[in-house]
């Protein structure tokens, strides 16, 4: 096996191990892909500004995020169908996660439900909620998480409709996978995920499964999925939702600062700039480009996390320098993930961890709450630089 340095390299070892319908499910956006694009492609234009002749020594990349001490301000976001990258994929990456000492979160379309996870990792973890038509349903995934004591309810607002991915819907899409065809010759390329998958049970999302009525096979499950996320969810719910957990509670999803003043109000303990990884509206912004804008309106008022595109420590360095405190990654875990399980989703955290801790020395910083605006290069400020204006 050729020397992992950097995420691509996880990245084009799962394309070849993981089954093309769950590595495209993870790796693509909506429609043309243009918000998944620009997710990754804004950071590259942010610069990072190398200072000399500072003392290095006595770095430190742990933080807080509301309340909880973490190793570097990065938690694994929650992304559905992860236990479809490797088997019992959310217990690995879950555990993988508190090894290293940061945090998980288990998404409500995961394979592995709250109940696998809590039952094989150590430390309690987050979870996040989508809210259903079928409220009772949301309730008891909600009194769940607290059963089994998930220290943060993350709840997701953009996704009362399901963005369509153009790729999900040639490829077929199903959890566990039909097998026509294709998806059989496909599977015959793949023996470790297969060889893998044999040993466990956990092939459908079992936060589901066993806990609806009416829900007991894959059809049955297809059809409920197809029909429940709620269009109707509105700002109202949150109070309903805060109350029933009783917890820390993470607003995921918010683009514009109208809604982060918004958020503000309903006494959250974070949010988190989010556009869903570019799979929800394409043409929405960039996180990183959004961020700015959240920061000046609620900065001082609310804990500004943020997701989409972070693919290095770089990138999480440029978030904390425009004001975030705190970030998520998904696809670079699960990445890792499906390229070599648990192994893969510690080699992720590693990489990450060691480019952040490299760039805040070549920056002269040494402490995060240290780095700030002065950190970094906007595009304007480049710009600017090549004109010989700064």
């Amino acid at each position: 096996m050729p020397d992992i340095t950097n995420i691509e390299d996880l990245r084009v070892l799962a394309e070849r191990r993981v089954p093309r319908m769950f590595y495209d499910y993870c790796d693509s956006g909506s429609w043309t892909e243009q918000t998944y694009r620009a997710n990754t492609d804004h950071f590259s234009k942010i610069g990072i500004r190398q200072r000399v002749a500072r003392n290095m020594e006595g770095r430190s990349t742990e933080i807080k995020m509301i309340g909880e001490t973490l190793k570097m301000p990065v938690v694994l976001a929650p992304v559905g169908s992860t236990g479809m990258q490797h088997a019992d994929g959310e217990i690995l990456a879950c555990r993988a996660a508190h090894k290293f000492g940061v945090q998980f979160t288990l998404s409500t379309m995961s394979v592995c439900s709250l109940e696998d996870v809590a039952d094989n990792v150590d430390n309690p973890f987050w979870f996040q909620l989508y809210v259903m038509r079928d409220r009772e349903f949301t309730g008891k995934l909600i009194d769940r998480a607290k059963a089994v004591g998930c220290t943060a309810l993350v709840l997701t607002l953009d996704l009362q409709i399901l963005g369509q991915r153009h790729k999900d819907i040639k490829n077929g899409l199903s959890v566990p996978p039909k097998p026509t065809l294709p998806v059989i010759l496909d599977l015959a390329t793949k023996w470790r995920w297969g060889l893998a998958m044999l040993k466990t049970q956990r092939r459908t999302f079992r936060n589901i499964v066993g806990h609806v009525d009416g829900v007991s096979n894959t059809a049955d499950l297809a059809m409920w999925a197809s029909e429940m996320f709620d269009p109707k969810l509105n700002w109202d719910d949150i109070a309903w939702i805060k109350e029933r957990w009783g917890g820390p509670v993470i607003l995921k999803g918010i683009l514009d600062p109208d809604d982060a003043e918004t958020a503000v109000k309903y006494g959250c303990e974070a949010l988190i700039v989010s556009n869903h990884g570019g799979r929800q509206l394409d043409g929405a912004l960039s996180t990183i480009e959004a961020l700015p804008g959240i920061v000046e309106a609620v900065g001082d008022k609310i804990e500004i996390h943020i997701d989409s595109g972070i693919r290095s420590g770089q990138d999480v360095l440029k978030c904390m320098a425009l004001g975030a405190q705190g970030t998520y990654i998904g696809r670079a875990f699960n990445y890792g993930l499906g390229a070599m399980g648990e192994e893969g989703v510690t080699k992720a955290l590693e990489i990450i961890h060691k480019e952040l801790d490299l760039s805040m020395a070549f920056s002269g910083e040494t402490q995060l709450s240290e780095v700030g605006a002065h950190t970094v290069i906007l595009p304007r400020e480049r710009a600017a630089m090549a004109l010989g204006e700064g």
